[in-house]
């Protein structure tokens, strides 16, 4: 049985501004000084945010918090439930919303074709991706590293990497902005669930249409792997599978194309680190990091909480949903000096870009090699590098940290 807790007055967070998705690092500031947890009406209509990296570590470990908060969140009234049931269906059972048992059978099987190793056969690819997005776009006059690179480079990869064909590239990053709109929301309206569950149902019936072609001769790549699993019942329906499938294809281009554009824009306005990179291109794996933390593509990740308990001295109740706010966590002077600096030479601490604990980034290891390709081909091919761009165009979303456009040249 839950402890009854003693009610108790909830620590506000000071209200969201106008610029916070341009800049919430102020406000990030001013909650992680306020206290461990702090309450928001601005985050789903009421949510307790933790925002210091100690804390937010622990909540993403906490077993009394769940990762199953897709209900509510997509179905809202009875007119949601009858309207975007088949949304709900697909999108709860993806990896990143799961649970013990269900969530350790299926990241065993999905680790299979992501670790690092296996990963290397694409790196052929992904090079060969990159000069050609780079011969169409490099033509002397400045181009768009958005539109020109960063966008269609992880859609094609991450299509590479599932066997979905070329043909299909445009639509994954189409269906893709669809769904970023959708969870990057802090409010959702029902016309973005709607646009959500039309390009998540599409890029599942692209899905199936690749299975069945697939059935008789799964080979050994990714998708080959999972229809391998689930005719072992490893995997326990088609929904199951499917939701995997296109939970990659939409996780495997969103983070990429931030980490990219959000990268290249850091170190083009920060010319003495562009400069000390191509004096040291050992320093690119390290400088990914760096970047990473320092403008992190995830700002935040949600739990609910699955029984009454006290957090990090704050009770909370059960049903009630907790923000760990990643980008917030990742420039906690507690865990790194300077937090608010670039150096792409900074002494290795963890950060927690890609999570921690159950639900780390499984996509991570394919994320780092597509930026270390990139970085490695604009020191050889570009070091003159600029930035057009006055100041940054942010898309807006305060969970997908990344750029409407970057113009270079």
């Amino acid at each position: 049985m839950s402890a009854v807790l003693e009610p108790a007055r909830p620590p506000g967070a000071a209200p969201l501004g106008a610029g916070f998705a341009d800049d919430p690092y102020p406000t990030y500031r001013a909650w992680r000084e306020a206290g461990p947890v702090l309450w928001s009406e601005d985050f789903f209509g009421g949510a307790w945010l933790v925002s210091r990296h100690a804390e937010v570590a622990q909540v993403l470990r906490d077993p009394r918090l769940s990762a199953r908060r897709t209900g509510g969140w997509v179905m809202q009234d009875d007119d949601d439930r009858r309207e975007l049931a088949g949304f709900q269906r697909l999108f709860a059972r993806a990896l990143l919303f799961l649970d013990e048992p269900e969530h350790g059978r299926v990241h065993e099987l999905l680790y299979a074709a992501l670790r690092p190793a296996a990963l290397q056969r694409l790196v052929p690819c992904i090079d060969r991706t990159i000069d050609e997005l780079l011969d169409a776009a490099d033509t002397g006059r400045g181009f768009d590293f958005m539109s020109a690179v960063a966008r269609p480079l992880p859609a094609r990869v991450i299509a590479q990497l599932l066997g979905v064909p070329g043909s299909a590239h445009a639509e994954i990053t189409a269906w893709s902005e669809d769904l970023s709109a959708f969870l990057g929301a802090l409010r959702p309206t029902r016309v973005q669930a709607r646009r959500a569950q039309i390009s998540l149902l599409a890029m599942a019936r692209c899905v199936e249409d690749l299975l069945a072609t697939r059935r008789h001769a799964p080979g050994d790549d990714l998708i080959g792997l999972l229809l391998q699993a689930e005719a072992r019942g490893e995997l326990h329906d088609r929904a199951e599978l499917l939701a995997q499938c296109v939970m990659l294809l939409f996780a495997g281009y969103e983070t990429t194309r931030n980490l990219l554009g959000n990268g290249v824009q850091a170190l083009l306005s920060h010319p003495a680190q562009w400069q000390r990179l191509q004096a040291e291109p050992q320093l690119i794996a390290a400088a990914l990091r760096e970047l990473l933390r320092y403008e992190s593509p995830v700002q935040y990740t949600g739990r609910r909480v699955a029984t009454d308990c006290v957090l990090h001295g704050q009770p909370v109740r059960r049903g009630d949903l907790v923000i760990a706010l990643i980008g917030a966590a990742n420039r906690d002077p507690r865990q790194h000096d300077r937090p608010d600096e670039l150096d792409i030479a900074r002494p290795p601490r963890p950060s927690l870009a890609f999570g921690t604990g159950p639900h780390v980034c499984i996509g991570a290891a394919l994320t780092m090699l597509e930026g270390e390709a990139l970085l490695r081909r604009l020191l050889e091919r570009r070091p003159d590098l600029r930035l057009r761009d006055a100041a940054p165009r942010w898309s807006g979303s305060p969970l997908y940290r990344g750029l409407a456009a970057l113009h270079v040249g």
